[in-house]
């Protein structure tokens, strides 16, 4: 990776592999073909670092709050033992979906995956880790996972009340999806 972006320390991203082991390994290509944040940014997968040993205090979050309007925040915390029906709902965050509004998870230990799609419906793994913050855009399909450390707690950030009702593949015809549609086709004449 070689950038001095700090973002890359807690913030990776990679195209994934058609394996069909364990869905918490890493999934690398071979040779390993990764992604830069520059990349996830054209598909509307925006990413920041903060400092999440002062997430309570942090002046960074407060700003980015107030610019985007989050106004509801609470925690998730996904592990076995923390998380009632954990094994269902592993196979319910890993299930190809959208959403209407955007996902916006800030990672405050741990660290999990997060495949997206890209231009050409190809997955691209999203390695975030303590300090990352990442912003799926609405109408993305993408689904969630951890990795082999099996543990993260994650502020979760909304507009308004929460809205979280996941919309598994296919859901084209919702005006999120047109929306993205729209985003991807200016993108591309840029």
């Amino acid at each position: 990776m070689g950038s001095s972006d700090k973002r890359e320390e807690v913030i990776q991203a990679w195209y994934m592999d058609d394996s069909d082991e364990d869905q918490r390994f890493p999934h690398h290509r071979e040779p390993k073909e990764f992604v830069s944040l520059d990349q996830l940014a054209e598909l509307g997968v925006l990413s920041r670092r903060l400092d999440a040993d002062n997430y309570e205090t942090d002046e960074e979050l407060k700003k980015i709050r107030e610019e985007r309007g989050y106004s509801y925040v609470d925690f998730c915390e996904v592990c076995p033992e923390k998380l009632p029906n954990y094994e269902e709902k592993i196979k319910n965050f890993f299930e190809e979906h959208l959403h209407t509004d955007e996902e916006i998870r800030y990672c405050v230990a741990g660290s999990g995956y997060f495949d997206v799609r890209d231009h050409n419906d190809q997955w691209i793994r999203v390695w975030v880790k303590k300090g990352g913050m990442i912003i799926l855009p609405a109408g993305i399909y993408h689904r969630f996972t951890l990795d082999t450390d099996n543990y993260i707690k994650a502020i979760r950030l909304f507009v308004g009340d929460p809205i979280w009702t996941p919309y598994n593949r296919p859901h084209d015809h919702l005006p999120a999806r047109y929306l993205y549609f729209g985003f991807m086709l200016l993108v591309k004449c840029i």
